[in-house]
């Protein structure tokens, strides 16, 4: 691995693998919150998504979701598909909470029957904006058909990571993913991890997500932990 990043994001560092067409992804222990006016280092967060982002890359992949994933090096490093990332952030929402709540007039614990898939155009320098179809084909960032399969393969992440957390006592809030492009397919790209997705106790209504962080509502990782316990079979990983 290189040591000089190729890119450094949040809470991820990607380096240039020797392999052509990979990268190398490191998961860090950094938490940011409020775009990044609250940080925090918390020692094996970092090993805490990437244990749950390379599951469920291989349970999505499992069933027909192609991914960048390719293996894990180490239990906080992944090998990954270099993409043409697309600086779209597609964002399902089966209850309102969060910003949705902030900006509409939803109730908290709003049940979105169908989900709701909200697109965020990814610029820090904007702070996100929301972004309709008409934009990103304005922009040049997609066709119609591709938002159209975009739009239809999240739907099918939804619907098998729902099932996945139901069948654990766990209420998929809403999570938040990216695609890239590699000879022309479109894969799902990024992390799938407690920093991305909201999750409810469906018995308790307890968060086991960054809303724990964002809101002091307890030990952040702990909760992370209790998520990794209950959703990979047999896990024994640390923190390190």
């Amino acid at each position: 691995m290189n040591s000089e990043p190729l890119y450094e994001g949040k809470a991820k560092s990607v380096y240039r693998s020797e392999q052509p067409g990979e990268l190398i992804v490191r998961f860090r222990d950094d938490i940011t919150a409020f775009d990044g006016e609250k940080k925090d280092v918390l020692s094996g967060k970092g090993v805490f998504n990437a244990a749950v982002s390379a599951f469920f890359f291989e349970h999505l992949e499992s069933h027909g979701i192609a991914t960048h994933f390719v293996r894990m090096v180490d239990e906080r490093t992944m090998i990954v598909r270099e993409l043409a990332m697309i600086p779209l952030e597609v964002i399902v929402r089966n209850r309102a909470a969060g910003s949705i709540v902030r900006r509409y007039p939803f109730a908290e614990g709003q049940v979105f029957d169908p989900p709701v898939i909200v697109m965020d155009f990814k610029d820090d320098a904007r702070h996100d904006p929301m972004i309709n179809d008409d934009i990103i084909m304005a922009l040049d960032l997609l066709n119609r058909e591709e938002i159209d399969a975009i739009r239809k393969t999240t739907l099918e992440i939804n619907r098998l990571l729902s099932a996945y957390f139901r069948e654990r006592g766990i209420t998929l809030v809403d999570f938040k993913i990216e695609f890239g492009k590699v000879g022309g397919a479109i894969l799902l790209g990024d992390e799938i991890s407690m920093d991305s997705m909201r999750l409810w106790d469906r018995e308790t209504g307890e968060s086991l997500d960054k809303d724990v962080y964002r809101f002091d509502r307890g030990d952040v990782l702990s909760a992370y932990g209790r998520v990794v316990q209950r959703i990979i079979p047999g896990y024994s990983g640390g923190r390190g």
